[in-house]
This record gives C-alpha cells, structure tokens and sequence, in this order.
C-alpha cells in the first residue's frame, strides 16, 4: 500500500499543528461555533446529537495492522471502546470530545492517516474494489490510479469549495463492486486492444433527496488525462452548479437540468483548455506510485479443491465451516490463496459496521498472521483479508468465530448496510440501527437465509442516504411525520453493472411494523420466484404490486 513521503507527511503534521490553535481558540471562545464550523469540517469534525464524530479517511479503503491498532487505539483511549465502518470504507468515531480531537489527530499522522476531505463540500475519499488486486474478474488494478487521484485532488485549492459535495467511485473489474452509477463521477477503468489502459467516465450519479444513475460523458479516456479531464468536469460544475439551494446543489442535478448532452459538450468545451496540460498524468509518476501496489510475496502453491479445505476441519466443525467457505470467501488471482470477508453483522446485537476495540486488534493479529499485514474495507461494511493461504482458512475461521466475526450471512438479507440513523445523526429524521437489529433477529435462520438467496437490504435515517437505500434490493428509509418515526419501503434497487432505483410501494410503517413488512414481502418472493431466480429478479419480472398488495393487506397498522 502507499507510503508518505517527507511532503505527505508535513502536509498531515501541518495540518494536525493548524486544528490544534483552531481547537484552542474555540475552547477558549476567540472562536464562535459558527466561525469554527468550517474548520471542524475540513478536519472532519461533525457535532451530532449526543457528542462529536469524527470521520477518518482510508483512502480505497487500503489500511494495514499498524493503522488498525492505532484506531483500536482511538476507540479505546478517546471513544466507548469502538468505531463505525462507513458505505464510503472510512471509520468513524460517535462519542469524541472537543478537547481530545487534536491529539487523535497528531495519532492519526503518527501510521500516515487523517481526516482531511471526509466532509465538506470538496472531492471526498475515492472508492474503489475492495478486492482490487486480487479479484479473479479484474481487468487491471484500480489502486494506482486511485492513488494518483487521490493526491491530485488532496488540498485542491479550485475544487475545496463546490456547490456541494463530490464522490469518486472507480471500479476495473468484471462486476461492479463500487456501485459506480451512483457517484457524482464514476470511472470504470480497462485496456483497449492496443493494451493501453483507458477509462470511461460517468457523470451525474448519487442518492440523496433525488436519486439518479450516472450517465457515460466520454469513452476511451487515456488515463493520463484524467486529471484534465475531471478538471473540466469540475470547473463546469462550479460555474454552473447551484449554490443557493443545497438540496439541488448535486452535480447529478446540473446535468438533468442541462441534459447529459449538454454537459458533455460544456465539458469538453472545457476540457481543451486543459488537455495535455501541466495536471496530466506521467509515466514517471505512475512508477512512483505503482511501486508500493506490487505483489507480495506470495508462496509457490497448489490450488485446493473444496474438499480439501474441508477437509481440515474436525468432523463437529464441518457443516458451519462449509456456509463460511461458501459465503465469506471469496476467488484469488493466486493459485493457493483466497480472500475472506469477516462479517461486521452479528444478528440482532450491534449497530452494521461497528467494531469493538478487541475485535480490530484481534483482526490487526489476523492479518498479520494470514493476510501481509493489510485489511480492506468494503461499501457493505465489512472488513476484507485479502490474501490468505487456502490451507489457513480453517485457523483463521476459528480465530474468527472466536470474536464475533465468523457468521456466515455475506450477501444474504441480514448482511444489512445501515448509516447510524436518529441514535446518533442530527440530520436524521428516523433511527436505522433498531430497524436493522430487529429485521436480524427475525431472519436468525442460516438455513432460511440460505434457501433464500442473495438480497440485499440497506437503510437510511434521512434523506442524505448513507445507508444507500435506493440501491438495496430492499431499501428502507426514515421519515419524520408529525414528530414520529416512520419506515417507507422500496423494492427492486440493485449495485453494481445493473444498478437500478428501488421503487417505493406505498405509504409507510412504524418502527415496530417493519419485521412484519419485511417478512411479508419475502414470503411473495418464496411463492411466485422461479427456479435459481434471486429475489431483485422477481422483483423486475412480476413488478412491485404483488408485495405492494401483501403488505398492506396483511400489516395493519400500515
């Protein structure tokens, strides 16, 4: 993963050394609330409902063991002893005070991590594949670009006030695992027939208030010019994007206002002032980069079939080390390795994402021990071991299970994504995590699950959509009504190549109704699905008036 040089490193000390006297001058009230809200935010500092959260950055969602004691270290020192794993793979910390946020800071910048451009209405951290490296279906590493993205837009002094705030999404691989449609600019990276690696751009995604897939702008994009060419998609969103209304400030908004043909040819318009210009991208700059995203140093092995890796485990252990295997790991590059998914979804018990200080230095070791030294953080608020050897995964299941991180539910309906909703956010308008604890605890059967299938379920507290709701197969969303928390449902959203807006089937639910409503809408699934049909195919082939007709005929309070 990439190192700090002396100049990164000064820049985070600086900055670190800045927020300490802005810090300082807030306590001692040289600074009002209102002059000192947008420094917080530059350092990604939120005052929520009970304490302040701060948003840590893991760029790509690349971090290694050292990085993960340090934030374990956070959590225990300055927190209640966890943090929160986010949809965009950054951390957060729910329960900080004001006073000790400079010293996490200078923590941070001691294992070269920060919080810089985790909020505000500037380019955010950049996402990418959790797997990037080692998927089976990847075209080329996304990491190296990624990187050199990140640096270009860090600190960017004409993109550090936008209309509103910016989202990357990159993906270079078969499947879509960064839900790139739905990203103010998503960027789906690959090599053309002359083995020269190119991008296409989308523009004008995002959930939110109003939910939108992207559009494709420009095709066969060298990747040196991507800088020059998202330049020019940012200086005509700046020109041109709303400032007098946040709630259409998105850049998704500028170009349904425009149409996409227009934007297009606004941005190329602009984009000739900055081809070949000084931002592009040099070779000499990829080598610099791409040297710390080189393979490890992985053994000469054999593949093992199934049975041979079930073959390890004891006779007791077999039957839930097989569901382990089927849903947790995952196809390696590598002949002899796979990569695993510890599940930060225990049924019914804490908020989706949240980690105990135990549990990260537990997987610190974990990694260590099987995967380099490096973890991965994924959209669904999991963590990843990225390189583990085939013959480990019994050793490490066991160490797994052992800390709560072994369930066997990956893509299935209680590996739910949620944002930490009204029990933390001030936006929120509805709790999250009671939904989602609730809906677990009604689906506590591996072997229903299993029968079952894929479905995604994600939830959002408010409108902002942290919890990506529009995407999940199911989505639910929080709405306030008269002072009252209310659930509105929506079927049929789907990630990745296919990604669609789920469509909402009616009016909605009390908080203590959803359980009902959720099992309603899969009992229509399990009558009318077809052979080896996942549920968002049923969805699309029979419409949403047959779940819309169960559920409120049957929930009565809806």
């Amino acid at each position: 993963m990439y190192q700090y040089d002396e100049i990164d490193q000064r820049l985070v000390d600086d900055r670190v050394a800045q927020f300490r006297d802005q810090v300082k001058r807030r306590l001692s009230d040289d600074l009002s609330e209102e002059e000192f809200r947008p420094l917080r935010l530059q350092n990604g500092l939120y005052l929520q409902r009970h304490a302040y959260m701060l948003r840590v950055a893991i760029p790509y969602g690349l971090f290694n063991s050292k990085q993960l004691r340090t934030l374990a270290h956070i959590a225990n020192k300055y927190d209640r002893g966890y943090g929160h794993f986010t949809t965009r793979q950054n951390i957060q910390f729910n329960w900080l005070s004001l006073e000790n946020t400079p010293e996490i800071l200078a923590d941070l910048a001691k294992v070269q991590m920060h919080a810089i451009q985790t909020s505000g209405n500037c380019i955010r951290n950049i996402t990418s594949d959790p797997f990037a490296g080692v998927a089976g279906d990847e075209i080329v590493d996304p990491r190296v670009v990624c990187e050199l993205l990140r640096q270009w837009s860090t600190l960017h002094p004409e993109f550090a006030y936008l209309p509103r705030k910016f989202k990357i999404a990159v993906c270079a691989s078969k499947e879509d695992r960064a839900i790139v449609a739905a990203h103010d600019v998503g960027l789906y990276l690959y090599k053309n027939e002359s083995g020269e690696l190119r991008a296409d751009v989308l523009v004008g995604g995002g959930m939110g208030r109003t939910p939108i897939l992207g559009v494709v702008i420009k095709r066969d994009l060298p990747w040196q010019e991507l800088p020059n060419y998202l330049s020019a998609v940012l200086r005509v969103y700046n020109r041109f994007g709303r400032r007098d209304n946040m709630y259409k400030a998105r850049i998704k908004i500028l170009v349904k206002a425009l149409g996409p043909e227009e934007f297009a040819r606004q941005v190329e318009s602009e984009y000739e002032h900055w081809v070949d210009g000084n931002s592009t991208f040099t070779n000499a700059e990829w080598t610099r980069v791409a040297q710390f995203f080189t393979k490890p140093a992985y053994k000469n092995l054999n593949a093992l079939s199934s049975k041979d890796i079930l073959e390890q485990a004891t006779s007791a252990d077999q039957q839930a080390f097989a569901r382990w295997l089927d849903r947790n790991v995952k196809s390696h590059q590598v002949p002899g390795y796979a990569s695993v998914v510890l599940s930060l979804k225990p049924h019914g018990t804490v908020a989706p994402g949240d980690v105990t200080t135990e549990q990260m230095l537990a997987i610190a070791d974990l990694a260590d021990q099987y995967s380099f030294g490096e973890i991965r953080a994924t959209h669904e608020q999991n963590l990843v071991l990225a390189d583990v050897e085939q013959s480990s995964l019994y050793s490490l299941w066991q160490s797994a299970r052992q800390q709560s991180l072994a369930l066997p539910n990956i893509g299935y309906l209680t590996d739910i994504i949620a944002c930490p909703g009204g029990d933390f956010c001030s936006l929120a308008n509805a709790k999250s995590i009671p939904i989602a604890n609730d809906i677990q605890k009604r689906f506590d059967d591996l072997d229903y699950l299993h029968d079952l299938g894929d479905i995604s379920l994600n939830i959002s507290g408010c409108m902002n959509s942290c919890g990506h709701h529009h995407v999940g197969n199911i989505g639910i969303l929080g709405v306030d009504k008269d002072g009252q928390e209310w659930y509105q449902v929506t079927l049929g959203g789907e990630q990745g190549l296919n990604a669609a807006i789920g469509k909402v089937i009616g009016p909605s639910f009390f908080a203590e109704d959803m359980p009902d409503v959720i099992s309603k809408v899969i009992d229509v699934y399990v009558e009318k699905r077809e052979p080896t049909e996942k549920f968002v195919d049923t969805v699309h082939r029979i419409g949403i008036a047959p779940f819309k007709e169960r559920v409120y005929a049957e929930v009565k309070r809806a």
